[in-house]
């Protein structure tokens, strides 16, 4: 039996920071701030604005594109004005959160949060970018040191318990994690990246009731955020309540229609939890692989809802492409041989 695919669109970072929005001042736009810089290319603000606001973006919801506009404007604005602690602070940032950092990068990003605590010991998110630099180099004792030194500051610093949830996770303690990550929603009940990070948590652990309420939560607060509607949907699915999943994936997918996961798994239902939808299930499956040529569960199942339909030919024509991608896929390996 094949099993439903739970994989999130990562959220790798080891800071998992989010800005508050400051209620007593306009929202800034990106397309407000890209206006302005295309009037005033050097004006480090701006540069600082647009830098933050996209690497929040990409910390929200892991799309790549968020970090590639980040890492620009926060290299250009700390080249023109490294004298300043937030443009060297949002550098060090950009370097800690790459998703292709090195260990180059990671070294460079703890030597400038040094810098900064050197200059304002109580600098708490600078401390606390610095225990995530000792966290990426698994030395959690000194990363727990300064996420402590952090909260002796101030007690209710919210990102200080998200980082030591972090740690504790990385070191697979699991329930001292959610005890930090629940913490860290008392500390600002409109966190909805910590409610996200609770509900990966407590599926992973399958408790999916408790699971879904913690995506409710942050999908509530923002209601495009795909992975907390995507953790609602998938749980409905993991609860057999499939109709409702099936619901929530479409509201994913007028979110996000490149979410490739939300359309494999309407496809699955269609596969194994309706009556003759083998047709369904394939337009679904051929969807999520349009939008992600290389997602090999994809193409594996379309080859089986062909056997199921004892089209031997394009069974084989789709396990073809899920070995082209992965010639290892052992699921496919046995279900070629056995065509053969």
């Amino acid at each position: 039996m094949n099993k439903t695919i739970f994989i999130f669109s990562a959220i790798i970072s080891l800071l998992l920071l989010a800005c508050k929005e400051d209620k007593g001042k306009p929202v800034v736009t990106s397309k407000n701030l890209d206006s302005l810089l295309l009037l005033n290319p050097n004006d480090v603000n701006l540069l600082v604005k647009r830098g933050s606001l996209m690497l929040d973006s990409f910390l929200l919801n892991y799309n790549k594109a968020f970090f590639d506009k980040a890492k620009p404007d926060a290299t250009k604005a700390f080249r023109l004005d490294s004298t300043r602690i937030d443009t060297r602070m949002l550098y060090a940032d950009v370097l800690t959160n790459d998703p292709d950092r090195s260990v180059e990068d990671v070294s460079r990003a703890q030597n400038h949060y040094q810098v900064i605590v050197k200059k304002q010991p109580k600098n708490v998110k600078a401390l606390v970018g610095l225990a995530s630099t000792f966290a990426y180099f698994a030395d959690f004792q000194t990363a727990l040191q300064y996420v402590d030194e952090a909260l002796r500051i101030n007690p209710k610093y919210r990102d200080a318990y998200i980082m030591k949830g972090t740690v504790f996770l990385m070191q697979d303690k699991r329930s001292l994690a959610i005890s930090s990550y629940e913490t860290a929603i008392q500390q600002d009940p409109n966190f909805e990246l910590a409610y996200l990070r609770l509900g990966q948590l407590y599926t992973e652990d399958e408790k999916f009731e408790i699971a879904i309420e913690k995506f409710r939560s942050a999908a509530a607060l923002n209601p495009k955020l795909s992975n907390a509607i995507y953790g609602v949907a998938y749980c409905e699915q993991m609860l057999n309540r499939f109709d409702e999943a099936v619901s929530e994936y479409r509201k994913l997918m007028r979110v996000d229609s490149k979410y490739h996961l939300g359309w494999f798994n309407i496809g699955y239902i269609k596969q194994f939890h309706a009556e003759n939808q083998l047709d369904s299930a394939i337009i679904y499956y051929q969807m999520a692989t349009d939008i992600q040529p290389e997602f090999v569960k994809g193409w594996h199942n379309i080859g089986t809802c062909y056997e199921e339909k004892n089209d031997r030919t394009r069974a084989l024509q789709s396990y073809a492409k899920a070995l082209k991608h992965n010639p290892d896929y052992q699921l496919t390996k046995d279900r070629v041989a056995a065509l053969k």
